[in-house]
Formats: C-alpha cells, sequence, structure tokens
C-alpha cells in the first residue's frame, strides 16, 4: 500500500495560514494627540500624514513648495492634502475642527498601512506671516507603546516677517487675522522689517512684537503671543 504523503499539504496550509497572519497585520493603528504649548499662538487647521521616506512636507534649508507656502501664509492645507492623497499617505486632516487655542488638545486616530513608515504634521501660527508647527518624516516604531514628541516652530522663508496685519494671500505681505485673534492684535503697525534674508524652511526666530495695541512697528502683542520652541508636543500611541 502506498503511503499517503500529507507534510506538503500541511506546509501549504502553514504558508496559506502565515499569509494570512501578515496580512491581518498590514496595518497600525495611531492614537495621536497634539497640544498646542503656547500662551498666545493659535495653529490653523492641522494636516496629520503617515506617508513613505520619500515624501516630505518640508525639508530644512530647502525651498517651500507652493504647496506648504500656501499652508504657511494663508492656513490654506489643501495643497498639502492633495500631495499626499497623490503620495497614497494615510491623513487626518483638521482635527480640532478650526483653530486649535493656546493650551488645547485635539485627539484623532489615523489607521496606517505598514508601508507608511514615516509621520509628518504641518499647520500654521497665528499671528505669523509664514510661520508654521511641524514635524518632518518621523519614523513611526513597529513598537506598540505611547511616544512624545515636541515641536519646533519654522519659517517657510516665503514671506518678510513685517508682522503686520494682512490678507494671508500667496505672495502678498502681512498676517491673516481670523475673527478669534481680531481683539486679540494690534493694528496701525508700520511694520518690523520689509525683507527677509533666508528664503529657505528654517526654525522661526519667534515674534518681536511691541506693547502699542495702535500703533507701534509690529501688531504683535509682546506680552502674549512671543514664543519660545518647543511650540506644540505629539503624544503618538502605536498599537
Amino acid at each position: 500500500m502506498t503511503a499517503i504523503k500529507k507534510s506538503p499539504i500541511k506546509t501549504v496550509l502553514g504558508a496559506l495560514t502565515l499569509t494570512l497572519v501578515s496580512a491581518t497585520t498590514m496595518a497600525q493603528d495611531l492614537s495621536i494627540t497634539v497640544t498646542n504649548l503656547t500662551q498666545g499662538l493659535h495653529f490653523t487647521p492641522v494636516v496629520t500624514a503617515a506617508h513613505t521616506s520619500e515624501t516630505r512636507l518640508f525639508m530644512l534649508s530647502e525651498m517651500a513648495s507652493t504647496e506648504l507656502q500656501t499652508m504657511a501664509e494663508g492656513g490654506d492645507i489643501s495643497g498639502l492634502v492633495s500631495m499626499l492623497t497623490n503620495a497614497d499617505a494615510n491623513i487626518n486632516e483638521n482635527p480640532a475642527s478650526g483653530l486649535l487655542a493656546p493650551a488645547m488638545s485635539a485627539s484623532f486616530n489615523l489607521t496606517n498601512d505598514t508601508n507608511n513608515t514615516h509621520l509628518s504634521l504641518s499647520a500654521m501660527i497665528l499671528p505669523s506671516n509664514d510661520g508654521f508647527v511641524g514635524l518632518d518624516s518621523w519614523e513611526i516604531p513597529q513598537e506598540a507603546g505611547t511616544y512624545t514628541v515636541y515641536l519646533n516652530a519654522y519659517d517657510a522663508g516665503t514671506e518678510a516677517n513685517d508682522e503686520i496685519r494682512g490678507s494671508g494671500a500667496l505672495g502678498e505681505s502681512g498676517m491673516p487675522v481670523p475673527p478669534p485673534l481680531d481683539a486679540m492684535i494690534g493694528m496701525n503697525g508700520t511694520g518690523v522689517t520689509d525683507m527677509e534674508s533666508n528664503n529657505t524652511v528654517h526654525i522661526h526666530r519667534g515674534s518681536l512684537g511691541d506693547d502699542d495695541m495702535a500703533a507701534g512697528k509690529s501688531d504683535i502683542n509682546n506680552s502674549v503671543q512671543r514664543w519660545l520652541n518647543p511650540v506644540a508636543k505629539l503624544t503618538i500611541t502605536v498599537q
């Protein structure tokens, strides 16, 4: 009688089981909280994304993309979202449903394909000309746990930091002033400067401001809206 060899079938079934297990682990659940650490700054709608190592929202010492410039000067994240979507990133938009006020937090979940290995975030800082809070391609840990990352303020290098009211339109000088900030900053400033010596993305020097809410050089209140880095905290739980 010929013996029936069962081991190849078991091997195939075992390989199939391993494949199925691997398929179920092809996604990471990330629970993320972004906290505004400042005394007097607001963040415009935040965009957060998990993406491959080839995708970058910004790079220090490099010129800002048009998408980054649009976000940093006017708070519009739609260009960055389109760029990330085209790169097959996993994206969360505007978790605070508007401005993220000082000392406030916004929490959200991000289900991430494991081939998207890096995490980035950006949002415009108000009041500023082209300042933004950013996380540049932080490598997502494979090990489950809770991780804390502190975020700096960056300058897109696309507009002079004149610190006076403006429209926030791309390429136009001046700071956008949405209603929550209207009563918090001054007016009639003559401008701190009309030029920017560094036209690449760099760490923001912070605002100068002044104490004259009706005139002076700056429309930024130097007792409320100046800042030091870091300006935000990101708490990431990898499940």
